[in-house]
């Protein structure tokens, strides 16, 4: 992905009501994990015509996220690529959009997290060590910390996102695909874990 912003920002709600569509969610899924896709390619991950597929690739381009291979081909049959190696929602365009279209925008993104625990337990249960890793904590940060976890996780996940080359047409023997989720959550305040109160009762050894 030589060339291109390491990361697209939405800010404009509008943005995220387009991208709200379950086909658009999908091709923005394939494009930013690095695959470079003509309409007609991109149409049988999505399950539907490549007319249809075209006309979700052009909403995509018209807000930024996604472009044509401009290297190669005919213009009509010039592949689709991300814009940028990653994108990114701020909290304002999820704020303005309101809950109903933010849940729909990352319904998908649940979906397949949900699948993919799936099939990581089922790689577990047949005795495989690739299963992948599930992790959970409770940090207490500063507003500076909390930025600062943000840039440095996504500083990761870019690295090894922006290995050129790499994608489902073409890739080096022994490789595999990974899904990378990252979330960084509010947690729910215990007011019975409120300074200056000891522990409960339960937690007493």
């Amino acid at each position: 992905m030589a060339g291109r912003p390491d990361a697209l920002t939405i800010t404009d709600p509008q943005a995220l009501r387009a991208i709200a569509h379950p086909a658009r969610q999908r091709l923005i899924a394939e494009l930013y994990a690095g695959e470079v896709l003509t309409a007609t390619e991109a149409s049988r991950l999505v399950g539907l015509t490549p007319s249809a597929t075209s006309y979700h690739l052009r909403a995509l381009e018209r807000w930024g996220i996604a472009t044509r291979d401009e290297t190669t081909g005919d213009r009509r049959e010039r592949p689709w690529r991300s814009a940028a190696t990653s994108i990114a929602i701020t909290p304002e365009a999820h704020r303005l959009a309101g809950s109903t279209t933010s849940r729909r925008s990352l319904s998908s993104w649940f979906e397949d997290l949900q699948a993919g625990v799936h099939r990581m337990l089922a790689r577990a249960d047949q005795g495989s060590d690739e299963v992948g890793m599930v992790s959970r904590e409770r940090l207490w940060l500063t507003p500076e910390e909390g930025a600062e976890l943000q840039e440095r996780l996504q500083a990761v996940v870019r690295e090894y996102g922006s290995r050129s080359g790499r994608s489902r047409w073409s890739h080096p023997e022994g490789v595999a695909p990974w899904e990378a989720y990252v979330f960084l959550m509010p947690a729910q305040d215990d007011p019975e874990k409120a300074p200056g109160r000891g522990p409960r009762s339960s937690e007493v050894d």
